[in-house]
């Protein structure tokens, strides 16, 4: 559930297809009334009973937001055949609906703890982190036993993805990948913090697997452990048949992340997709739809409360300040103030607010760039109550005057951020 090369791949696995939307029994929410550990499971009565353990299956994998990568356009949920375009080649995701020639219905429990918690598939074939389980390998047995019980209610679809590029044959390099980047293991309670702040680690960092997209990566293509959560490239689309480079914004207490977010902020945004900040767009849009949204509120809320508590981490360029320039200012004024506002602070079912935004000073401007030409994308699924809908300038700006008005906002109201230039733009459309 994830993406470029291996990073291509590991950050589209991030979203739940088909999700109803309907709240379950709160016996089934992870942060359970009268529970005093992370990751609790169903209180016996429930967990020992099979629809109470589809039930939290099913709320597990809009937790790990599943469907996403394994539901093509106009496919049927969970069948997969989703591609991801990397330098390796292609990469499709697998068929997770129980059909037992074409998808797992041959797999056992054990088979998808050893998958989500080794990396190894049934058979013994190597996985490729494209499915994170790097992440997943912190969710618990009885957590991932819950997620097997859902998926073998699912429809069994007789669908056979298309072949891997031929790249994504040599599976005996991960072997080498992991030893030198991947620790399996369970997810480990922090005793001197409290039960939301665990609950919401165990959250993020395992089934939600933020990380995958939140945190750079080195040349192989492996989280950089000591920078995590400092914003990281993905791939993603941008319009029709159009992939493009994205940036996940730096999510720890920096002026470019989530310093100036609350919780309730963060925890209304994971919730709804809009909150006093931001409102969503691009990638986010598929994760608050299709995972966030499908949450409790108090799961939303603990997710931001260990969000908010991950150290500073300021991002890999420390570039001058993009001057302001007297062209970009004249366009912000013609096309952006009037739902931004003079002050950037954005207006009242307007538009949301520029400055101290994570995105519009980000290190990398490419999420800027692309929302400014292919506009904010926002399906009617989300809530009501954001702000118009940003329209694409990508006909009606060059990229000059899109790197110009880019450099006015990363520099007014305060803003920091690397000079946007021209060939960023290009390099976008």
């Amino acid at each position: 559930m994830i993406r470029q090369a291996l990073l291509g791949i590991v950050v589209l696995c991030a979203c739940l297809h088909g999700a109803d939307g309907q709240a379950l029994d709160p016996s089934a929410h992870l942060t359970a009334a009268g529970k005093s550990v992370p990751a609790p499971v169903l209180p016996n009565t429930a967990a020992d009973s099979m629809p109470g353990r589809v039930a939290r299956g099913k709320y597990l994998a809009a937790a790990g937001d599943c469907v996403s990568c394994h539901t093509r356009h106009d496919g049927e949920a969970f069948a997969g055949g989703v591609g991801f375009e990397t330098p390796l080649g292609t990469i499709y995701s697998p068929n997770l609906t129980p059909d037992n020639e074409t998808g797992i219905g041959t797999w056992t429990a054990a088979d998808l703890r050893r998958a989500m918690h080794e990396g190894i598939g049934r058979g013994g074939r190597r996985l490729f982190p494209a499915f994170p389980y790097t992440s997943f390998t912190k969710v618990s047995d009885q957590d991932v036993d819950a997620i097997y019980a859902y998926l073998r209610t699912l429809k069994a679809v007789r669908y056979r993805p298309p072949d891997n590029g031929i790249l994504f044959t040599q599976r005996w390099a991960m072997a080498l990948w992991n030893a030198l980047f991947f620790e399996p293991g369970r997810f480990k309670p922090d005793s001197t913090q409290t039960t939301d702040w665990n609950t919401g680690a165990y959250l993020v960092q395992g089934l939600g697997h933020c990380g995958a997209c939140h945190t750079p990566r080195n040349m192989l293509l492996a989280e950089i452990a000591d920078r995590a959560f400092a914003g990281g490239t993905l791939t993603d689309a941008v319009a029709a048949n159009k992939a493009r480079l994205w940036f996940a914004v730096n999510l720890t207490a920096v002026h470019n992340g989530l310093a100036s977010w609350s919780v309730d902020d963060l925890a209304k945004y994971l919730k709804t997709g809009y909150g006093q900040r931001a409102g969503a767009f691009g990638p986010m849009v598929d994760v608050i739809v299709n995972g966030t949204m499908q949450l409790t509120s108090d799961d939303a809320r603990v997710m931001s409360v260990y969000l908010k508590s991950l150290p500073a981490q300021e991002g890999q360029n420390h570039l001058a300040v993009a001057e302001q320039t007297k062209l970009g200012g004249t366009i912000y004024k013609a096309r952006c103030e009037k739902c931004h506002m003079s002050s950037g602070r954005g207006g009242f079912l307007t538009g949301p607010p520029l400055a101290s935004s994570a995105i519009v000073q980000a290190d990398d401007p490419t999420s800027l760039i692309n929302i400014i030409l292919y506009g904010q994308g926002t399906p009617n699924t989300l809530s009501s109550n954001t702000w118009e809908t940003m329209q694409p300038y990508a006909d009606a700006l060059s990229d000059d005057e899109v790197a110009a008005v880019s450099n006015y906002v990363r520099a007014s109201w305060k803003n920091r951020a690397p000079a946007v230039k021209s060939r960023e733009v290009a390099r976008q459309r």
